[in-house]
């Protein structure tokens, strides 16, 4: 297939995917619902921003730095351009590159593998538990060679990876964890919010996150002043003096209109998960003994519902039937990273990824997001529960 060929039919599948988001009788998700509901606070700050002059690195995206640091329980935060360059960023400023290996999973959106690829170091897949979609601790040790520099937990679909375990078998063997908090804005583990427990850790401001932009956007979260220095360092091609490059660098930026927007919708992120968790209670209630597995909390743990993924044996058919209803639903993820074409061979840590697997063959997204209407759930938990009888 030629790459014009090859560019037409992503970009018709990009297009399929998001009237899924916004056509259907029961959407998968409505950002212009959110939108309407902050409307004056959001046209107010972007024209204050506009009439300011100033677009790159000014008093909006500092600020927001302090504010979600603080809101992760951290020191600094740094603000770059997407949550795939806040990894890449984070992995450099840890020294990481060519020959060293970086261990994660293969249940993630390819973009941490991918952050890990563009460092040039190795990307070492190990194997996931099933009932949280994160993580194993019992598979990370056996997966650590004399290269290794890095662990990065996932906390996928907004559930908490192990940290604790995952930490301590980390620092037994001198190697720095950082987290991937894309999917996980404000989530608990142990009383304490993600982003607070890696040496650094890594958030998407994409505009479908628990706290998304209106646009591209991340942030690099850390207590460590001296990787904050380097993370600011690096994300405008080594500067510390304008134009003085003292190490290489890349330009990955957060714009002042971006943090602006993120400064207004931070004040509303925990009102926004606590309406998350409400509404996947009530579809763990209406789907309990179904035919579907509804998601499980980590003990000592709060889900934030980035996503909620049941699974099902019949997973394509219920994605069907769901549809002849009018529902929107999505797979998140239907190939793991290295059952992709352009990773087949990226290299799997000991014992395979059976469970990785089997969740890329069963898992389901079903429509939740703050603004979803209570009916909603009772219809879309109506058709789940019809397609089982």
């Amino acid at each position: 297939m030629s790459w014009s060929a090859l560019y037409a039919l992503r970009f018709t599948l990009y297009v399929l995917h998001l009237t899924l988001y916004v056509t259907m009788d029961i959407p998968f998700l409505d950002l212009k619902a959110q939108y309407a509901t902050l409307k004056p606070e959001l046209d107010a700050v972007v024209a204050d921003v506009l009439a300011s002059g100033w677009y790159i690195l000014g008093e909006q995206v500092a600020a927001f730095e302090q504010e979600f640091a603080a809101c992760c329980g951290v020191a600094h935060g740094v603000g770059v351009g997407s949550g795939t360059a806040a990894l890449q960023l984070a992995l450099l400023a840890c020294g990481v590159g060519p020959g060293d290996e970086v261990i994660t999973v293969s249940h993630t959106a390819v973009a941490t593998v991918a952050a890990i690829e563009l460092t040039g170091a190795t990307p070492v897949l190990v194997d996931i538990e099933p009932a949280t979609f994160t993580l194993d601790p019992q598979r990370l040790e056996a997966a650590i060679t004399a290269r290794t520099r890095v662990v990065i937990p996932v906390h996928l679909y907004g559930q908490p990876a192990d940290l604790q375990p995952i930490q301590d078998i980390a620092r037994g063997h001198g190697l720095r964890v950082i987290e991937d908090c894309a999917q996980a804005h404000g989530a608990m583990y142990r009383g304490r919010r993600v982003g607070g427990w890696g040496d650094l850790a890594c958030f998407s401001f994409y505009p479908t996150k628990n706290l998304g932009a209106a646009g591209d956007g991340g942030m690099v979260v850390t207590d460590d002043v001296q990787m904050a220095e380097r993370v600011q360092w690096l994300r405008q091609y080594g500067w510390r003096r304008r134009y003085v490059s003292e190490i290489p660098g890349l330009n990955s930026r957060l714009d002042e209109l971006q943090a602006a927007i993120l400064r207004v919708k931070l004040s509303y992120l925990d009102a926004w998960n606590a309406r998350r968790r409400a509404l996947a209670a009530r579809y763990d209630a209406l789907l309990a003994g179904g035919g579907v597995v509804t998601p499980a909390v980590r003990e000592g743990c709060q889900h934030v519902y980035h996503l909620y993924v049941v699974r099902s044996q019949r997973r394509d058919a219920l994605q069907v039937h769901l549809k002849q209803q009018g529902i929107a639903s999505l797979v998140h993820y239907p190939l793991a990273v290295h059952q992709q074409p352009a990773y087949a061979d990226v290299t799997i840590g000991p014992g395979g990824l059976p469970e990785t697997e089997r969740a890329a063959a069963q898992v389901l997204s079903l429509p939740l997001y703050p603004e979803m209407p209570d009916e909603h759930v009772g219809q879309v938990a109506a058709a789940v529960r019809a397609f089982d009888r």
